[in-house]
Order: structure tokens, then C-alpha cells, then sequence
């Protein structure tokens, strides 16, 4: 994902895509994305997706293994099949091999002598922190990251599951279908951490001045990368019938597979709150999909708060935009401001 000066481009290009990983048709996944550090903020974003896909994985094996009770073994062949679908990607290749393995000291499931301490290398948290900079709702990559932290302090989690408790409810539905379900829910959120990272894209390239090429960013991400999977090719389809497309879930293959899924999607976290599952990528995840459809959220009352103890003004729906108001909350009447000072 090299990034830099335009004129020093040609003269390594051939290099660099000579040595590059190809997809089937021998494309070189690597372009010249940008000026600057366009290249580096792209592999960025490409790792925060990638916390984002690894913590849903995590979570589907979750719900697998602790509601429905299923050994690793099994676990590992539902992931084979999911392969086999629009799930198809490396990170679902690998965590079936994972779970197929055996521990050669103990001859328990490889997956069973693994602490679960999570460590990172600090691109989810970059991502993260620089969503948040840049005001993109990025909420699923984030909570990827705090899921990480949580899972960091063992030994407070130790103490915790001995005095905090929980439901003692026990999964009494059919398994293949909530298999089914949780099929969907992965994929709906998996298309939602997406959006969130091209969204992140889009607002780095508005700040920094960068011309992306988002379909070139998907087609660069089939082959070499951790997050190549199989519905990159859509999101490719998707910028070349819409360059200027503003979020994927707009994008008809996306809102569509999103549509077709949502009803399981939100049984599968109904059913983890149910059993006291934790799922804070699929619940966020579904949180933006639902906050992103919204036409009115609750923010009206957030900027009457804001207002009421800080004088931070708010815009109002029956004036101009940009003409700003402040209330006399503990009064009457209402005082035009005529600029966006503090808001």
C-alpha cells in the first residue's frame, strides 16, 4: 500500500509489484495510493477492519462454544462450511484450521491451552483515536480494541467471575438454525466494521487532500492481506457503479445483505444478552447499522444539554442552517448567535 511522492512512483512500481501477492488473474495487489502518507493510513485502516473481523470471529466462536456447547472440533467445521460461502476469507480459512488443531503435550484442543490475554501492535487503537479526530463513527473497530484491553486484565476478570454473576439461563432453541443465524449476524457486521473503515477513508481523504481509489483500496485487499475475503470484489463493483458513494450500506449488494440478515442478526444478540454472552462487535455494529438508518436520534436532546449548562448553542429545524440559538433554560426567550463559536 505505498503512498509518497507521484513522480517516485514509476520508478519503483515495477518493482514492488513484481514481489506483490496476485489474485487469480495476476493482478499485483499494490498501487500507488497518494500523496503523503496516504499509503501508511490505508494499512492503518486495513488493521483496524482487521480487529474488527478477528473480535466478530471471536465472538461467533463464542456464542458456538459457550451457548450452544460445542467442542472445538465441531466448531471448526462450521467455520469449513461458512468458508465455502460469502464468508469465504483468510481470517475464517485460518480459524478453522485453528480449531481443527491438537495440543501435542496435552492432546486437548490447541484453542483450550491458549491464555486468553489479547495482545496488539497499536494500529487499532491509531485507527480508533484517529476516527475519533476526524469525527467518523467507528464504533465496532473501537470496540474490537477495548475488547482486546478487557480481555488483558485476566487477573481482575479472575477475581470479577467469582463475586459478579450472571444469568443462569441455558440455550433451548434449535442449533442449526441459531448456526444460521449467527452466520448472518457475521456477515451483516462484518459489512457494518466495512463501512465504518471506508468511511474513515473518505474523511482522511477530504482532510488531507487525497485522491483515494476505493475500489483499487478493495481489489489491493484480495490477495496478501489479513482481511482478504471474498466480498471485497462487491465493494470493488460497488465505487465503480458509484465513485462517489457515501457509505457502502447505501450500495444495493450491501443494503440488500443487510436487509436479507437483520432478523437474525438481532435474535443472535438478543441471545447473547439472554446468556450473558459478551458480543460488543455485533451489538456496536448493529448500534451504528440502526443510528445510520435513523432520520431523528435523541442528539436534539444532547444539544439542549449542551446548551443548558455550557451555552453551546444548536441549530434549529424550522430556521436556516447554520443560524445557531441559545436558550435562557432557567427563563425565557431564546438569543440568536450568528456564528458557530463553540458548537
Amino acid at each position: 500500500m505505498p503512498g509518497g511522492s507521484a513522480a517516485a512512483w514509476p520508478h519503483v512500481k515495477e518493482i514492488f509489484q513484481s514481489v506483490a501477492a496476485k489474485v487469480e488473474d495476476g493482478s499485483p495487489c499494490c498501487e500507488w495510493l497518494g500523496n503523503d502518507g496516504a499509503g501508511h493510513f490505508v494499512k492503518m485502516v486495513h488493521n483496524g477492519i482487521e480487529y474488527g473481523d478477528m473480535q466478530m470471529i471471536c465472538e461467533a466462536y463464542a456464542l458456538m462454544r459457550h451457548a450452544l456447547e460445542m467442542q472445538p472440533a465441531e466448531i471448526s467445521a462450521v467455520f469449513g462450511e461458512w468458508n465455502k460461502g460469502e464468508l469465504d476469507s483468510y481470517l475464517i480459512e485460518i480459524t478453522r484450521d485453528i480449531l481443527a488443531k491438537t495440543d501435542d503435550e496435552t492432546g486437548k484442543p490447541m484453542v483450550d491451552v491458549i491464555m486468553d490475554k489479547a495482545g496488539q501492535k497499536g494500529t487499532g487503537r491509531w485507527t480508533s483515536s484517529t476516527a475519533l479526530d476526524l469525527g467518523v463513527p467507528a464504533q465496532t473497530i473501537a470496540e474490537a480494541v477495548f475488547a482486546r484491553a478487557l480481555s488483558a486484565i485476566k487477573d481482575e476478570r479472575l477475581v470479577a467471575a467469582k463475586k459478579l454473576s450472571g444469568p443462569k439461563t441455558k440455550f433451548s432453541g434449535d442449533r442449526s438454525a441459531f448456526l444460521e443465524q449467527l452466520r448472518q449476524a457475521l456477515f451483516a457486521s462484518k459489512i457494518c466494521s466495512y463501512a465504518q473503515g471506508y468511511q474513515l477513508l473518505q474523511a482522511a481523504a477530504a482532510e488531507y487532500r487525497w485522491d483515494l481509489n476505493y475500489g483499487a483500496v478493495a481489489l489491493m485487499w484480495r490477495g496478501g492481506c489479513i482481511i482478504r475475503a471474498r466480498f471485497l470484489n462487491n465493494i470493488k463493483e460497488a465505487y465503480d457503479n458509484n465513485p462517489s458513494l457515501q457509505n457502502l450500506l447505501l450500495d444495493d449488494f450491501f443494503k440488500d445483505a443487510i436487509e436479507k440478515s437483520q432478523t437474525a442478526w438481532r435474535k443472535v444478540i438478543a441471545t447473547a444478552v439472554e446468556l450473558g454472552v459478551p458480543v460488543p462487535a455485533f451489538s456496536s455494529a448493529l448500534a451504528y447499522y440502526d443510528g445510520y438508518r435513523s432520520a431523528v436520534l435523541p442528539a436534539n436532546l444532547l444539544q439542549a444539554q449542551r446548551d443548558y449548562f455550557g451555552a453551546h448553542t444548536y441549530e434549529r429545524l424550522d430556521k436556516p442552517a447554520g443560524e445557531y440559538f441559545h436558550t435562557n433554560w432557567t427563563g425565557r426567550g431564546a438569543d440568536t448567535v450568528s456564528t458557530a463559536y463553540n458548537v
